[in-house]
C-alpha cells in the first residue's frame, strides 16, 4: 500500500497569517512601515493607566495576547518591553520603530481590557467628576487617589525628566490631570466601535 501521501508534512496554509483579529482595524494611510512617534506615546501612556489601574498589569497585556492569538506578534515580557520602549518619552527608550501590526496588537489588547476594566473606570471618572464640582481634594477618595498615585509613581520611575514633553509634567497635578484624560480615553474604547475610533485618532494629522 503507498502511503506516501500520509507521511506528507501538514501545512496549514494560514499559520503564518496574521490573527484576523487585526483586520478589525484599518491600515493607516502614512507613509513607511511604522507608527509616528505621537502614536508610540499614546499607545504607551494607555497601557500605563491599565496598569495603574490593575496590579499585575503587565501580565494581563499577556494572558490577552495569548488569548486573542497575538502571542506570534507580543511573545513574551522582554519584547513587550521593547514594544513599549519605542516611546521616545522613555528613559529606556529604544531606537527601534514600533510597527503597524504590532500597534494594532497594543491597541486591540488595550481595549479588551478597558472593557474588562468598564465599571471601575466609569466609578472613577463620576468620583472625579464630583469631587471636582465640590472642589473637594481629589485624596479624600481612597480608589481614586491610590489610582492616582500609582500613575504618578510608574510614569516618573519610566519616563525620561530631560525630556521637554515630560518637563511639562513636572507636577502632581499635571500628572493627575494626564491620570483622568487617559481615564475618559479608556473609556472611550469601551463605547460603540470605540476600539477603531480610538486607532483612527492615534493618526490624526498623520494621514496622507
Amino acid at each position: 500500500m503507498n502511503v506516501s501521501t500520509s507521511l506528507t508534512p501538514y501545512s496549514n496554509p494560514t499559520s503564518q497569517s496574521p490573527p484576523m483579529i487585526l483586520d478589525t482595524l484599518p491600515d493607516p494611510a502614512i507613509e513607511g512601515q511604522g507608527c509616528p512617534r505621537r502614536a508610540r506615546v499614546e499607545i504607551d501612556l494607555i497601557l500605563l493607566a491599565i496598569e495603574a489601574l490593575e496590579l499585575g498589569g503587565s501580565e494581563a497585556i499577556l494572558a490577552f495576547a495569548e488569548e486573542l492569538d497575538l502571542k506570534g506578534i507580543i511573545k513574551d515580557r522582554v519584547n513587550l518591553w521593547r514594544m513599549r520602549s519605542s516611546n521616545p518619552l522613555r528613559r529606556a527608550h529604544i531606537r527601534r520603530s514600533l510597527s503597524i501590526v504590532e500597534a494594532k496588537a497594543l491597541v486591540i489588547i488595550a481595549c479588551y481590557l478597558a472593557r474588562r476594566l468598564t465599571a471601575v473606570i466609569r466609578q472613577l471618572l463620576v468620583i472625579y467628576q464630583q469631587l471636582s464640582e465640590k472642589q473637594i481634594p481629589l485624596e479624600q477618595n481612597l480608589r481614586l487617589s491610590s489610582y492616582l498615585e500609582r500613575f504618578r509613581a510608574h510614569f516618573k520611575s519610566r519616563m525620561n525628566p530631560r525630556r521637554s514633553s515630560v518637563l511639562a509634567l513636572n507636577s502632581d497635578e499635571d500628572l493627575d490631570r494626564l491620570a483622568i484624560e487617559l481615564l475618559a480615553k479608556l473609556l472611550f474604547c469601551t463605547g460603540t466601535a470605540g476600539m477603531q475610533r480610538l486607532w483612527i485618532s492615534l493618526f490624526d494629522g498623520e494621514v496622507e
